[in-house]
């Protein structure tokens, strides 16, 4: 292996991965996927679609999540930073409804993979970004889900961009729309 470092959490299947950067003077080359080097470090799936979006700083997407055809996310950022998360919703998990959140940047370079049946969103940091990610699954558009981004129950603690307030962020009219993990609980008879 060596050409990738895989850091757990406290979540099982969650991963933070860091790809060795080669650079010079030039600038630098890494290998952002390998599935050699992603099927030795155990996480062993085969990916159907990439994704990309563009976000202005103060952008919240998330938290979202397909129900009926959950997808393994590979996730990075191309330029700019977020802070990303995942929300476990693994029936039966010891960890269900906990979170966890990583800086991923252009620079830091981190990849973050996200098992299926987990909600995910990401808060943008610097005043753009791109995001791109790998899915085990095609987008069902009538198959979303999601939760809201501020549940107390859940507890994110999400980083605000400088400058702003919890206030003066950017959503999507669905994603201040969406239940709490309690409202999620009962729909799935959990």
């Amino acid at each position: 292996m060596g050409k990738i470092t895989v850091e757990t959490c406290h979540i099982e299947g969650l991963y933070v991965i860091t790809p060795t950067v080669f650079g010079d003077a030039r600038g630098y080359f890494c290998e952002t996927y390998n599935a050699n080097d992603f099927k030795e470090a155990g996480i062993d799936h085969v990916f159907v679609q990439d994704n990309q979006s563009a976000s202005k700083k103060g952008v919240l997407r998330g938290l979202h999540f397909q129900k009926e055809f959950p997808q393994d996310k590979l996730v990075r950022v191309i330029s700019g930073e977020v802070f990303d998360v995942a929300v476990d919703l693994r029936e039966g998990s010891s960890t269900f409804g906990q979170w966890f959140g990583v800086r991923l940047s252009a620079e830091n370079k981190k990849q973050f993979f996200i098992p299926k049946n987990f909600a995910h969103g990401f808060i943008v940091l610097s005043d753009y970004a791109e995001f791109a990610y790998k899915c085990t699954d095609f987008y069902h558009p009538n198959d979303e889900g999601g939760l809201l981004w501020c549940d107390d129950q859940i507890g994110i603690d999400w980083p605000m961009p400088e400058g702003m307030t919890k206030d003066d962020l950017i959503l999507s009219e669905k994603d201040t729309a969406w239940g709490g993990l309690a409202a999620y609980r009962r729909e799935r008879g959990l």
